[in-house]
């Protein structure tokens, strides 16, 4: 396997493009006789338990707090009504969807994620990370949800604001650090089986075996669904159709000791995902195959060094809400993305801990569609586009402790590039009707962030920090235009980058045992913001606004008292569209999609070896579909429950209800055309342990 990655590497980068790619090729040689130490020093680990967590990540930095960071536990991420890790997420005060559909109904390419009340498309502006490694679509920018299973992670950690450190470039409005579960977190057989509501079902299954003095975990989960209807039953027509689903994702997970620091993990991943939306023969399908390598040393050195691959595709069909007849097929989205950093912890002191690195990233991909006649059903148009993007970053952070004050800071520069990006079109007898070919662009981008922690006493933690940061338009926002029928969204090849500058500050409260109270206030700026800009009633097209301003306040509480325990957060987000010249129109608007406020609940009940219950509530504010304010979401409040009931020694019995009151939460609204959520579905179903 190790063999076979380096000479893709290799291959890959004999593209003068990718000459950056020298310190991959490296590091994975590197890697190779470490790999074949395994076996000889994996006894020499197996007596060193208590000295380190075989599988687990680098020690936090004493300073991440200042950031304003979250965390999410694995008990909840595998106990939620849905399912869904992207609903868990909304845990979080600030985490927000493009739209308000999970991964079974949503459309994959609008799953980007962003913090903050800093969307307007649908992007991601949230830098997402499993065990260190970006996850997003190389061509998109989405988030593959559908593969991520929450029994899989041990942990979620999000941190709000601007990013510095590795993979900084892209974290304008945060971080989401997704972690795997660890040896000490998996049974050797662990699975469940549900059945629900539209006649869906859903299995996982993992086996977790013990190898010398590592281990390894191989998992998959497949479900289905008839799905629900999206469209209300005033707006059917003879082709509307229920928003079914199928996916699949098979994952496994190596970790090997090198010696009682030092592990060397791997990981692959395969998924497939196929959905319909709205109409008959409107469907999209998304697969992946990703693979990477990390070395991690816990010494005197701390040492995180890793290498991946990804490899995606994307499809989808586009239906006339008036003849009910296709009239776009995009029929492949191929894109690959090649990554890695090398980050280094040299022993300056037990009151610093400092971080210094490299990472790169690389992504390029094609779009091939066909466009159709609404009225003949012939095709009327042939087209491709593509390009490839490129951050090559240099980083350094340090935390530095002074007894109760702790003081971290670190500064990035990457060199990016844009390059190879073309459009071409032709008619249905194969003549070139278009042949666009766009000037490669090049540049540098110096960032940072500093942040400061103080132990008050009693209780109380104070808190401020600032930071930059900046992301690169996806190769979607710049060569791809698509429909949401009958609006069509054109692409920018002269999209320019995204800058932030922010700042925030707060105060942690522990005022009695088991009780914590967390308040932060902040103000982003996020210049170039890129926006789908309405230039007629269906036309958009995606241009930089001078910036999006963002400002509120985040509140999050969580309290434990014997079984019980609260966890709330709740986010007010006032956030305006600066803008000017041909977009001076949206100039005071609030983005679209941005509510105003959401608060999420979780009331449990867990006492020891006996039945659990949790219920959760969410609400979301009004918000608005387009631009311009013309097309309004209704505020939405949704309660979710669940009861787990164990069964003997390895089995739970578990009941799981989504919107047990069946409001009708509206994800879209164009012109009073109406896509709905996900009504009230309830499940019934049995875990492994």
């Amino acid at each position: 396997m190790i063999i076979s990655w380096s000479m893709k590497i290799s291959r890959f980068c004999r593209q003068p493009l990718h000459r950056y790619c020298l310190p991959l090729l490296v590091f994975t040689a590197w890697g190779w006789p470490a790999a074949a130490q395994t076996t000889s020093l994996a006894a020499a680990v197996s007596t060193h338990d208590d000295i380190v967590v075989i599988g687990s990540d680098l020690p936090l930095p004493p300073g991440t707090p200042a950031y304003g960071s979250a965390v999410i536990a694995r008990d909840r991420l595998a106990g939620d009504a849905s399912g869904r890790v992207e609903n868990v997420l909304r845990d979080v005060a600030g985490f927000q969807q493009f739209r308000r559909s999970d991964s079974r109904s949503a459309n994959p390419s609008a799953q980007g994620v962003t913090l903050r009340a800093l969307g307007g498309n649908a992007s991601s502006r949230a830098l997402v990370l499993l065990d260190g490694v970006p996850i997003a679509d190389p061509f998109f920018g989405h988030i593959p949800f559908s593969a991520i299973v929450g029994d899989r992670l041990s942990t979620v950690r999000i941190t709000r604001g601007g990013g510095a450190g590795a993979f900084g470039a892209g974290a304008v409005a945060g971080t989401i650090e997704l972690v795997s579960a660890t040896r000490r977190d998996l049974p050797d057989v662990a699975g469940s089986a549900f059945y629900g509501s539209d006649d869906a079902a859903e299995v996982t299954a993992s086996v977790s075996p013990d190898l010398g003095g590592g281990f390894a975990t191989l998992s998959g989960r497949f479900e289905r669904g008839d799905g629900y209807f999206t469209t209300p039953v005033d707006q059917r027509g003879p082709a509307s159709a229920r928003a079914r689903y199928r996916d699949w994702s098979v994952g496994l997970r190596a970790v090997a000791p090198l010696d009682a620091q030092t592990d060397l993990q791997f990981r692959a991943l395969a998924f497939g995902d196929n959905r319909t939306l709205r109409f008959r023969g409107a469907d999209s399908s998304a697969e992946g195959q990703d693979g990477s390598i990390r070395l991690l040393h816990r010494g005197d050195w701390g040492v995180d060094a890793l290498a991946y691959l990804q490899a995606r595709n994307f499809t989808n069909r586009v239906i006339s809400s008036t003849s009910f007849r296709l009239t776009l097929d995009q029929r492949a989205t191929p894109a690959s993305g090649i990554g890695g950093k090398i980050e280094l912890r040299p022993p300056v002191g037990a009151a610093h801990l400092l971080r210094v690195g490299s990472d790169i990233r690389v992504a390029e991909g094609q779009l091939a569609e066909d466009a159709y006649s609404g009225v003949t059903g012939l095709v009327t148009a042939r087209r491709s586009a593509g390009g490839t993007t490129r951050t090559l970053g240099l980083f350094i952070e340090d935390d530095w402790t002074i007894g109760r004050l702790v003081l971290t800071g670190g500064v990035r520069g990457d060199l990016w590039a844009i390059a190879g990006g073309y459009y071409r079109e032709r008619n249905p007898a194969g003549t070139a009707t278009s042949n666009q070919q766009f000037a490669d662009r090049e540049g540098a981008e110096a960032t940072g962030r500093a942040g400061v922690l103080f132990q008050a006493g009693a209780g109380i933690t104070l808190r401020a920090a600032g930071y930059t940061g900046f992301r690169l338009p996806t190769l979607n926002e710049l060569y791809r235009p698509f429909v949401v029928f009958p609006v069509t969204t054109e692409a920018n090849a002269a999209l320019g980058l995204e800058r932030l500058r922010g700042v925030e500050g707060g105060v942690d409260l522990s005022p009695a045992p088991g009780i914590t109270i967390g308040l932060t206030g902040f103000y982003n700026r996020l210049e170039g913001a890129i926006a789908n800009v309405t230039i007629t009633p269906n036309l958009r097209q995606r241009r930089n606004v001078d910036a999006i301003v963002a400002r509120g306040i985040e509140l999050t509480a969580a309290a434990r008292r014997g079984p019980w325990s609260l966890d709330a957060s709740y986010a007010f987000s006032d956030s305006r569209v600066s803008a000017s010249g041909v977009s001076a129109g949206l100039n005071g608007l609030r983005p679209a999609q941005t509510p105003r406020h959401a608060l999420s609940a979780t009331l449990g009940w867990a006492p020891v070896d006996g039945p659990r219950l949790s219920t959760t509530l969410r609400y979301t504010a009004a918000q608005f579909e387009d631009d311009l304010q013309t097309d309004i979401l209704p505020a939405a409040t949704t309660l979710d429950a669940v009861a787990a009931l164990p069964i003997g020694k390895h089995f739970t019995l578990v009941g799981r209800a989504e919107n047990l009151f069946d409001v009708a939460v509206v994800t879209r609204n164009q012109s009073g055309s109406i896509d709905l959520g996900t009504p009230r579905r309830l499940w019934i179903g049995v875990r492994l342990r």
